[in-house]
């Protein structure tokens, strides 16, 4: 999905639509939590993509505050960050595994990457419609999140594996996604523009 947002940024449309503060927070996800590369090495798959997922969350944010910073809609991203960062930050010390700064870190990038699709969100509500790129992005972004759940399951039935704090996370982010799964299947899929009540 990153890979796919640089292009859509990267055309020659630029920014419209696109939340940068929600590109920040999972910029800082995957910041936070593939600091390991420093200090374990499991694969030459897994170092490589993990690089490939901070190089094009990089690439994003870069694309949209300093290349195509005038298409970027900076009026309507306006959701204010630290009512997701200190909750966030609390409870990564809270509720974590190991009490280390690297197990710390992962745990705030689980809790994170759980709600940095909000200010994506709100600015849709605020504008009260999405482009259709946007929400195709949107769409599939949350069903890479249900299929990962999926994958919980399965990873807890064959190998009676169960990871509590990230899926619980996934199943929060998830639910964030269901009024606009419900949207997208009966506007986008039907040829319509996303459009949604303006806030009162």
């Amino acid at each position: 999905m990153r890979h796919y947002l640089v292009t859509v940024v990267h055309g020659d449309s630029g920014a419209p639509g696109i939340s940068g503060k929600s590109q920040l927070l999972f910029a800082l996800v995957f910041s936070t939590r593939y600091l390991d590369l420093f200090t374990m090495f499991i694969s030459i798959y897994n170092t490589v993509m993990k690089v490939i997922f901070l190089l094009c969350a990089y690439v994003t944010v870069y694309l949209i505050y300093m290349k195509f910073r005038k298409t970027y809609d900076s009026e309507n991203d306006t959701f204010r960050l630290e009512f997701l960062l200190v909750p966030v930050i609390g409870l990564s010390f809270l509720e974590n595994y190991n009490f280390t700064p690297l197990e710390i870190l992962w745990t705030f990038s689980i809790y994170l990457e759980s709600v940095a699709i909000l200010p994506q969100l709100f600015m849709i509500s605020k504008t009260g419609e999405a482009e259709s790129i946007t929400t195709h992005y949107l769409f599939f972004l949350g069903l890479y999140r249900l299929l990962y759940l999926a994958n919980w399951i399965w990873r807890y039935h064959t190998e009676n594996f169960y990871d509590q704090i990230a899926v619980v996370s996934g199943v929060v982010q998830t639910i964030f996604y269901f009024d606009f799964f419900y949207l997208y299947i009966t506007k986008v899929l039907r040829g319509k523009k996303l459009s949604l009540p303006m806030p009162v």
